[in-house]
């Protein structure tokens, strides 16, 4: 059975075909892919949902399609992904589990990101037993690093060139966030 994540506001759950078009919207859009090295067109957009829906499908967990709840007839309201991922192996942190997220322009600033971060960090350690997660991103991304310091997340200054990017690409330069088990149980419990 694969699992669902609720929150105030959200769930957090499986890929619907609803949801794809959304998807390649957000993922054509120079806003929403600012930190990222290209736009994706519709049938790239699809592979990578296909691909978050079968890691789902096959581990239980990875990045869930969120839906804000009661905002549509049938709560259906796909917003973005959040959740987590296996750090591709030529990442110089790797083997890991990082966590990530990537909503529609039209929710953001609502703390959404946050809510659903909280919500795939409380699956991380409680149901998955990890001991401890990270994220990374551009260093010129400064939106989703607040996100990574309001979710509990600590700057480990062990910044990084992605190794899939020209080391003069202007997104190379990455940041590396790590929160671990013990220090969110500290927060969890406060």
């Amino acid at each position: 059975m694969i699992p669902v994540l609720e929150t105030e506001r959200l769930i957090l759950r499986q890929w619907q075909p609803t949801d794809f078009a959304v998807f390649a919207e957000m993922n054509a859009d120079s806003e929403v892919m600012r930190y990222f090295p290209k736009l994706l067109s519709p049938a790239l957009s699809d592979v990578i949902a296909n691909k978050c829906q079968q890691l789902i499908t096959d581990k239980g967990w990875g990045f869930w399609a969120v839906s804000r709840k009661g905002y549509s007839e049938n709560g259906n309201d796909f917003i973005g992904m959040v959740g987590l991922n296996e750090a591709h192996a030529d990442m110089p942190f790797a083997p890991c589990v990082e966590i990530g997220w990537r909503l529609h322009k039209d929710c953001w600033g609502q703390g959404y990101a946050t809510e659903s971060a909280r919500a795939s960090l409380k699956f991380a350690f409680e149901v998955l037993a990890l001991n401890e997660v990270v994220a990374s991103t551009a260093v010129a991304n400064k939106h989703s690093q607040l996100i990574m310091q309001r979710i509990g997340m600590i700057d480990t200054q062990e910044g990084f060139y992605h190794p899939m990017l020209d080391s003069e690409h202007p997104l190379a330069e990455h940041v590396l966030y790590k929160i671990t088990r013990q220090k969110w149980q500290n927060i969890a419990t406060t």
